[in-house]
Protein backbone atom coordinates (compact mmCIF):
# COMPACT_ATOMS: atom_id res chain seq x y z
CA UNK A 1 0.00 0.00 0.00
CA UNK A 2 2.72 2.45 0.94
CA UNK A 3 4.62 1.85 -2.30
CA UNK A 4 1.44 2.36 -4.34
CA UNK A 5 0.73 5.61 -2.49
CA UNK A 6 4.30 6.76 -3.03
CA UNK A 7 4.07 6.00 -6.77
CA UNK A 8 0.89 8.06 -7.13
CA UNK A 9 2.75 11.07 -5.75
CA UNK A 10 6.07 10.27 -7.44
CA UNK A 11 4.42 10.17 -10.87
CA UNK A 12 2.98 13.65 -10.29
CA UNK A 13 6.39 14.98 -9.26
CA UNK A 14 8.00 13.41 -12.33
CA UNK A 15 5.47 15.18 -14.56
CA UNK A 16 6.31 18.52 -12.94
CA UNK A 17 10.04 18.01 -13.43
CA UNK A 18 9.52 16.82 -17.01
CA UNK A 19 7.56 19.99 -17.76
CA UNK A 20 10.36 22.11 -16.28
CA UNK A 21 12.78 20.36 -18.63
CA UNK A 22 10.63 21.22 -21.64
CA UNK A 23 8.97 17.81 -22.02
CA UNK A 24 5.22 18.19 -22.37
CA UNK A 25 2.84 15.25 -22.44
CA UNK A 26 0.37 17.23 -24.54
CA UNK A 27 0.74 20.21 -26.89
CA UNK A 28 -2.27 22.17 -28.11
CA UNK A 29 -0.28 24.67 -30.16
CA UNK A 30 2.35 23.40 -32.58
CA UNK A 31 5.34 25.65 -33.27
CA UNK A 32 7.99 23.20 -34.50
CA UNK A 33 10.46 25.94 -35.44
CA UNK A 34 10.51 27.39 -31.91
CA UNK A 35 10.57 23.92 -30.34
CA UNK A 36 13.47 22.74 -32.51
CA UNK A 37 15.44 25.85 -31.60
CA UNK A 38 14.89 25.19 -27.90
CA UNK A 39 15.97 21.56 -28.25
CA UNK A 40 19.02 22.57 -30.29
CA UNK A 41 20.16 25.04 -27.62
CA UNK A 42 20.08 22.43 -24.85
CA UNK A 43 19.64 18.88 -26.18
CA UNK A 44 20.80 17.29 -22.90
CA UNK A 45 17.96 19.01 -21.07
CA UNK A 46 15.48 17.53 -23.53
CA UNK A 47 17.13 14.11 -23.20
CA UNK A 48 16.69 14.24 -19.43
CA UNK A 49 13.01 14.99 -19.92
CA UNK A 50 12.60 11.91 -22.11
CA UNK A 51 14.50 9.72 -19.64
CA UNK A 52 12.24 10.89 -16.82
CA UNK A 53 9.23 10.23 -19.05
CA UNK A 54 10.38 6.63 -19.51
CA UNK A 55 10.65 6.26 -15.73
CA UNK A 56 7.17 7.78 -15.37
CA UNK A 57 5.64 5.32 -17.84
CA UNK A 58 7.28 2.42 -16.04
CA UNK A 59 5.96 3.67 -12.70
CA UNK A 60 2.42 3.78 -14.15
CA UNK A 61 2.63 0.08 -15.04
CA UNK A 62 4.17 -0.89 -11.68
CA UNK A 63 1.49 1.11 -9.85
CA UNK A 64 -1.22 -0.64 -11.86
CA UNK A 65 0.11 -4.06 -10.86
CA UNK A 66 0.36 -3.05 -7.19
CA UNK A 67 -3.23 -1.78 -7.20
CA UNK A 68 -4.40 -5.04 -8.78
CA UNK A 69 -2.63 -7.04 -6.08
CA UNK A 70 -4.11 -4.88 -3.31
CA UNK A 71 -7.67 -4.29 -4.54
CA UNK A 72 -8.67 -6.95 -7.09
CA UNK A 73 -10.08 -9.15 -4.33
CA UNK A 74 -12.91 -6.60 -3.93
CA UNK A 75 -13.92 -6.93 -7.59
CA UNK A 76 -11.86 -9.10 -9.93
CA UNK A 77 -13.65 -7.95 -13.10
CA UNK A 78 -13.01 -4.27 -12.45
CA UNK A 79 -9.48 -5.15 -11.38
CA UNK A 80 -8.84 -6.71 -14.76
CA UNK A 81 -10.39 -3.69 -16.50
CA UNK A 82 -8.20 -1.13 -14.78
CA UNK A 83 -5.11 -3.32 -15.19
CA UNK A 84 -5.66 -3.68 -18.94
CA UNK A 85 -6.35 0.00 -19.57
CA UNK A 86 -3.76 1.55 -17.25
CA UNK A 87 -1.12 -0.87 -18.56
CA UNK A 88 -2.23 0.11 -22.06
CA UNK A 89 -1.75 3.76 -21.08
CA UNK A 90 1.83 3.11 -20.04
CA UNK A 91 2.62 1.06 -23.15
CA UNK A 92 1.23 3.73 -25.49
CA UNK A 93 3.43 6.28 -23.76
CA UNK A 94 6.47 4.01 -24.08
CA UNK A 95 5.74 3.64 -27.80
CA UNK A 96 5.80 7.42 -28.18
CA UNK A 97 9.28 8.04 -26.84
CA UNK A 98 11.50 6.72 -29.69
CA UNK A 99 9.73 9.13 -32.04
CA UNK A 100 10.24 11.99 -29.57
CA UNK A 101 13.93 11.09 -29.25
CA UNK A 102 14.30 11.65 -33.01
CA UNK A 103 13.61 15.34 -32.40
CA UNK A 104 17.11 15.69 -30.94
CA UNK A 105 18.75 14.70 -34.23
CA UNK A 106 16.23 16.74 -36.21
CA UNK A 107 17.00 19.79 -34.07
CA UNK A 108 20.73 19.29 -34.59
CA UNK A 109 20.26 19.22 -38.37
CA UNK A 110 17.76 22.08 -38.26
CA UNK A 111 20.30 24.47 -36.76
CA UNK A 112 22.77 23.95 -39.61
CA UNK A 113 20.56 24.10 -42.71
CA UNK A 114 18.34 26.64 -44.42
CA UNK A 115 15.69 27.05 -47.08
CA UNK A 116 13.71 24.04 -48.27
CA UNK A 117 15.69 21.60 -46.12
CA UNK A 118 14.90 23.61 -42.99
CA UNK A 119 11.23 23.66 -43.93
CA UNK A 120 11.29 19.89 -44.50
CA UNK A 121 12.75 19.29 -41.03
CA UNK A 122 10.17 21.62 -39.50
CA UNK A 123 7.38 19.68 -41.18
CA UNK A 124 8.85 16.39 -39.94
CA UNK A 125 8.97 17.72 -36.37
CA UNK A 126 5.38 18.93 -36.69
CA UNK A 127 4.32 15.44 -37.75
CA UNK A 128 6.08 13.90 -34.73
CA UNK A 129 4.52 16.38 -32.31
CA UNK A 130 1.06 15.89 -33.77
CA UNK A 131 1.30 12.07 -33.80
CA UNK A 132 2.58 12.03 -30.21
CA UNK A 133 -0.25 14.28 -29.09
CA UNK A 134 -2.78 12.07 -30.89
CA UNK A 135 -1.47 8.91 -29.23
CA UNK A 136 -1.33 10.68 -25.87
CA UNK A 137 -5.06 11.35 -26.10
CA UNK A 138 -5.69 7.63 -26.53
CA UNK A 139 -3.47 7.03 -23.49
CA UNK A 140 -5.71 9.44 -21.57
CA UNK A 141 -8.80 7.52 -22.70
CA UNK A 142 -7.12 4.45 -21.19
CA UNK A 143 -6.40 6.43 -18.00
CA UNK A 144 -10.03 7.50 -17.83
CA UNK A 145 -11.45 3.97 -18.21
CA UNK A 146 -8.90 2.43 -15.86
CA UNK A 147 -9.37 5.09 -13.19
CA UNK A 148 -13.15 4.87 -13.50
CA UNK A 149 -13.00 1.12 -12.80
CA UNK A 150 -10.58 1.58 -9.89
CA UNK A 151 -12.68 4.38 -8.40
CA UNK A 152 -15.83 2.25 -8.45
CA UNK A 153 -13.94 -0.32 -6.38
CA UNK A 154 -12.89 2.43 -3.96
CA UNK A 155 -16.53 3.52 -3.54
CA UNK A 156 -17.95 0.01 -3.10
CA UNK A 157 -15.19 -1.62 -1.06
CA UNK A 158 -15.34 0.72 1.92
CA UNK A 159 -11.55 0.56 2.11
CA UNK A 160 -11.25 4.35 1.79
CA UNK A 161 -13.72 7.17 2.46
CA UNK A 162 -16.28 7.00 -0.35
CA UNK A 163 -15.69 10.64 -1.25
CA UNK A 164 -12.22 9.72 -2.55
CA UNK A 165 -13.71 7.15 -4.90
CA UNK A 166 -16.37 9.58 -6.07
CA UNK A 167 -13.69 12.16 -6.76
CA UNK A 168 -11.93 9.59 -8.94
CA UNK A 169 -15.16 8.84 -10.79
CA UNK A 170 -15.76 12.54 -11.48
CA UNK A 171 -12.14 13.02 -12.57
CA UNK A 172 -12.21 10.04 -14.93
CA UNK A 173 -15.48 11.15 -16.54
CA UNK A 174 -14.24 14.72 -17.01
CA UNK A 175 -10.90 13.58 -18.46
CA UNK A 176 -12.64 11.13 -20.79
CA UNK A 177 -15.15 13.78 -21.91
CA UNK A 178 -12.43 16.39 -22.48
CA UNK A 179 -10.20 13.96 -24.38
CA UNK A 180 -13.08 12.74 -26.54
CA UNK A 181 -13.93 16.30 -27.54
CA UNK A 182 -10.29 17.08 -28.34
CA UNK A 183 -10.08 13.98 -30.54
CA UNK A 184 -13.14 15.08 -32.50
CA UNK A 185 -12.38 18.82 -32.52
CA UNK A 186 -8.64 19.23 -31.79
CA UNK A 187 -8.70 23.01 -32.35
CA UNK A 188 -11.49 23.64 -29.87
CA UNK A 189 -10.25 25.58 -26.84
CA UNK A 190 -11.71 24.21 -23.61
CA UNK A 191 -10.23 24.40 -20.11
CA UNK A 192 -8.75 21.08 -18.88
CA UNK A 193 -10.81 21.03 -15.69
CA UNK A 194 -10.64 17.25 -15.61
CA UNK A 195 -6.86 17.39 -15.25
CA UNK A 196 -7.23 19.41 -12.04
CA UNK A 197 -9.67 16.85 -10.61
CA UNK A 198 -7.33 14.03 -11.68
CA UNK A 199 -4.35 15.64 -9.93
CA UNK A 200 -6.40 16.25 -6.79
CA UNK A 201 -7.64 12.64 -6.80
CA UNK A 202 -4.16 11.18 -7.20
CA UNK A 203 -2.72 13.40 -4.46
CA UNK A 204 -5.48 12.39 -2.06
CA UNK A 205 -5.48 8.65 -2.84
CA UNK A 206 -1.67 8.59 -2.78
CA UNK A 207 -1.60 10.36 0.57
CA UNK A 208 -4.35 8.11 1.97
CA UNK A 209 -2.57 4.90 0.97
CA UNK A 210 0.65 6.10 2.63
CA UNK A 211 -1.27 7.17 5.75
CA UNK A 212 -3.18 3.85 5.92
CA UNK A 213 0.09 1.93 5.70
CA UNK A 214 1.51 3.81 8.66
CA UNK A 215 -1.39 3.44 11.11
Amino acid sequence: MMLAGFLFLFILVLNLVMGALGYLMEKDDYDPDADLQKISKNPKKFQKGIMLALIEHGCVIVLTILLFISFSSYNMTLGIVWTIFRTGEGLIQFYNEPFYWKLINIARQYSSVSGAEKKSLSNLAHTIFKAKDYRFKYAMICWSIGTFAFSIVLVTSGFVPAVIGWLGIVASILVGFYTGIKLIKPNLKIPPIGALFAILFEIIIGGWLIYYSMI
